[in-house]
Parts: C-alpha cells; sequence; structure tokens
C-alpha cells in the first residue's frame, strides 16, 4: 500500500530505491533515541535518524536512488509501527465498545482513514513544488516518512481511557 502511493506521489521515475542489498540500514538509532528522552517533543529528534545513518554508512547513500532507499527503509519501519499501535488501540477501544454499545472504534477508523487522505495530500503538495526533477521523490518519501513516524508517536502516546 505505502509503496504504491510514494510511486504515484514521487512524479519522478525513481520509484525503486536503490536495492536493500546495497544500503546499510538499522533502526537501532531511532530506537534508542525512542528510549531516552522524556522532554516534551523529544521524539521529533528521533524521526530521520536511522534514514540518515544509513545514506552516511552505505556507498550509494549520497545518490537520490540511495537517499530514496535509506528513507523508505525508515519509512517501513515507521508503518510497521503505526501499524502495530493503530492495532494495540483498536484493541483497548474495542474491547470498551462491546461493554459500552457505542462505537469508539469507527471514530479511530474514521480518524486514520482521513489522515492517511492528509499525509497523501501534504506530500503530494511539497513534492509537487520540485516539478518532474528527482528531488520530487526523495521529498515524498522524507515527507511520507515524517508524517508516518508522527502519527505512529501519537498512537503510540494514545491511551483509550474508559
Amino acid at each position: 500500500m505505502i509503496r504504491n502511493t510514494l510511486c504515484a506521489m514521487a512524479f519522478a521515475a525513481v520509484c525503486a530505491p536503490a536495492a536493500a542489498q546495497d544500503l546499510a540500514f538499522s533502526s537501532d538509532d531511532t530506537e534508542i533515541c525512542l528510549s531516552g528522552g522524556n522532554a516534551p517533543d523529544f521524539w521529533k529528534t528521533c524521526i530521520g535518524q536511522a534514514a540518515s545513518r544509513c545514506m552516511t554508512l552505505s556507498p550509494s547513500g549520497d545518490t537520490t536512488s540511495g537517499m530514496n532507499g535509506c528513507l523508505a527503509l525508515e519509512l517501513d519501519w515507521w508503518d510497521a509501527k503505526l501499524n502495530t499501535e493503530y492495532k494495540r488501540l483498536m484493541s483497548e477501544i474495542t474491547e470498551f465498545d462491546n461493554a459500552a454499545g457505542f462505537s469508539v472504534a469507527d471514530g479511530l477508523r474514521d480518524m486514520q482513514r482521513a489522515w492517511i487522505g492528509y499525509r497523501d495530500a501534504i506530500c503530494g503538495f511539497e513534492a509537487a513544488q520540485y516539478g518532474t526533477g528527482t528531488l520530487g521523490s526523495t521529498i515524498t518519501y522524507d515527507c511520507l516518512m515524517q508524517k508516518t513516524a508522527e502519527q505512529a508517536l501519537y498512537l503510540q502516546q494514545t491511551a483509550f481511557v474508559f
């Protein structure tokens, strides 16, 4: 799903990032960062760390394809985290819905669907400013990674209280 969105939004020929075996990606830096602070919004500094390190350590990390590959790998990591947090929250809410007789789960589902459209529109707008140049694809990957990370962390910090 995410990969199709990326390709459609990139407006460039670079829809297939560098082969994963060429990239030195690890989510370790991001995971360590996320566990290391409690100041307000400290987590924002964690977004992009794994992709940045990947670009630095990978032989092709300074090419458009390499940058896109590193950003796509971190995007995939955040997308998996988002899906885990969404399922956790939906499970908590579903238990409440069963007991309460009305559906908060519908609200969560609708919010997430609307967020996907919002994210795609923002990232499409950001990329469109670069026309058909290859930088547009990199801007798209970076934007999708940033917005997906923010949503994953929002869901992670959301505790359903009933």
